[in-house]
């Protein structure tokens, strides 16, 4: 007779699973809550302890790892040699293994988990069988995902065997597993050492979804969720209407939301190609928006949009009259749903605001490596902020400087940003020199600029980037400060009546 191993934690279809395997001639093995549950819906299945001829110890920590279960998982089924060492020691063959592991991931979700529960969710016997029955899938089916007892059934009723190409596929499928299973254990563990930047670094993702393309209709591409990650997050959204996400579509709302994630008062940002077109803030989140639209209505265009507010009827007339390609916000009224969901391609996305965000290192590939870093979370309120000039900007100066600094973080580098108050007035994005920058910045905010404030991502290493913004009429100018020649910039900007500020914190964003 065949025999089949089972010992799982989701018992999502283990039944029936195991009643036709015993319709198909195997013998069952089982331990503790997947024997009793068999048991329970009167399936006959045989005990581990029964085979091993030793009972369960340490609470249950030792019960599979034995050579009876080993032998039998390892063994190579046509080899002489070996099937004359199983009959030496009275050892069986396994031909069926069906395991998933201790909830480990889950358990370590729990608001109430302590560092004993976790341990103790660590799975020891199971990866042991999964890996096993994985190495030696030229003779053992192995599943681990109830998704694939059909097929496995399916080939056991139509040939008495699994194919190799299936058995080969499971077995990957095992390894990616138990890799995935280590490395929430490994981080777990780092992260109770403190361990930031560990010797080496394994992370997981669980597949989403397919894209039909990457950046460009030529490159293949799929979107992968970090399960343990933030819900604040694009992955974690929630998709009320439209088409489905394309690749550059998700990187554009993730840059959307983590600029929109810098304000408290009611405030719209519009992205396009991950830098910010337009944002504004307001007293209601549909003035917020028509600033946001008001700063570049050529750019908006087929753009993101993501609110900290509720969207109201009053706000989704204004968005529904503009072609985008995406609205982000916590949620949407019933008015407001009915009159954007009119539009068949826009898409409409949720995200739970009030969760707040997850803090997550940053990870960038490169070729051959990764890079990984902290978040840029810093905030005027982190900075040593100083005023080095004669004349220090009035409280409407301060507002329009928090505002450009908040903004400008987020927008690559080399990066300035021209705004008021209320609203950003001219961007300038990922120029090779920063005065380049500044006059694309200037040049859109156009007679906008008189009497605004201009933000810098980093130092300016000559005053004519001051002498630009003067030219344009700006009055007070946030940067890092930093640069061996910042008393020159100082200089120039007492003798122009420009109040600066240096923050003592960079933005680059590469």
């Amino acid at each position: 007779m065949k025999r089949a191993l089972l010992s799982v934690s989701d018992k999502v279809g283990i039944v029936d699973f195991a009643k036709e395997l015993v319709e198909l001639g195997y013998e069952l093995l089982s331990t503790g809550g997947t024997k009793a549950a068999l048991q329970e819906a009167g399936i006959p299945v045989t005990a581990v302890g029964d085979v091993t001829g030793f009972p369960e110890i340490l609470e249950g920590r030792v019960k599979t790892l034995h050579p009876k279960i080993h032998g039998g998982l390892l063994s190579k089924h046509d080899d002489p040699a070996h099937l004359a060492q199983l009959e030496e020691h009275a050892i069986q063959p396994i031909q069926v293994v069906c395991v998933n592991l201790y909830p480990f991931q889950s358990t370590i979700q729990r608001p109430d988990v302590t560092p004993e529960l976790a341990i103790e969710n660590i799975d020891i016997g199971g990866p042991s069988m999964l890996r096993a029955s994985a190495k030696n899938h030229q003779y053992v089916t192995v599943v681990t995902d109830p998704a694939d007892y059909a097929v496995v059934l399916s080939e056991l009723r139509a040939d008495g065997q699994t194919k190799l190409t299936t058995r080969q596929r499971l077995a990957a499928k095992v390894f990616r597993h138990t890799a995935a299973y280590d490395a929430w254990i490994a981080a777990y563990l780092s992260d109770m050492a403190g361990d930031e930047f560990p010797e080496s670094l394994t992370l997981t993702y669980e597949k989403k979804q397919d894209l039909r393309y990457g950046e460009n209709p030529h490159q293949l591409a799929a979107f992968y969720q970090n399960k343990m990650g933030s819900v604040f997050s694009i992955a974690a959204a929630t998709q009320l209407h439209g088409k489905e996400l394309s690749y550059n579509n998700i990187q554009d709302a993730n840059a959307a939301i983590q600029l929109v994630k810098e304000f408290e008062q009611p405030a719209a940002v519009a992205v396009k190609h991950m830098n910010p077109c337009g944002v504004g803030v307001g007293s209601t989140i549909a003035e917020a928006f028509q600033k946001a639209y008001e700063a570049d209505e050529t750019s908006i265009f087929g753009g993101i949009v993501a609110l900290n507010r509720e969207v109201d009827a009053a706000t989704a007339k204004v968005l529904g009259g503009i072609f985008l390609e995406i609205i982000i916000a916590p949620s949407f009224s019933e008015q407001a749903l009915a009159m954007l969901t009119a539009k068949k391609n826009i898409r409409l996305l949720t995200i739970p605001f009030e969760e707040g965000s997850q803090e997550a290192f940053n990870v960038v590939s490169i070729e051959g490596g990764l890079l990984v870093q902290s978040p840029d979370t810093a905030s005027l309120a982190h900075a040593n902020v100083e005023v080095v000039t004669d004349r220090a900007p009035s409280d409407e100066e301060w507002e329009a400087l928090e505002l450009g600094w908040n903004v400008v973080k987020h927008v690559k580098s080399n990066a300035i940003v021209v705004a008021n108050s209320q609203m950003t007035l001219g961007v300038g994005a990922g120029q090779m020199n920063r005065v380049g920058a500044a006059k694309i910045a200037l040049d859109q905010a156009g007679a906008q600029a008189k009497g605004s404030a201009l933000a810098s991502d980093a130092f300016f290493p000559m005053p004519d980037t001051v002498e630009a913004a003067a030219e344009a009429g700006i009055t007070a100018i946030i940067q890092p400060g930093g640069s061996v020649k910042d008393q020159d910039s100082i200089d120039k900007a007492n003798e122009l009546g420009i109040a600066m500020v240096f923050t003592g914190i960079r933005h680059f964003k590469h």
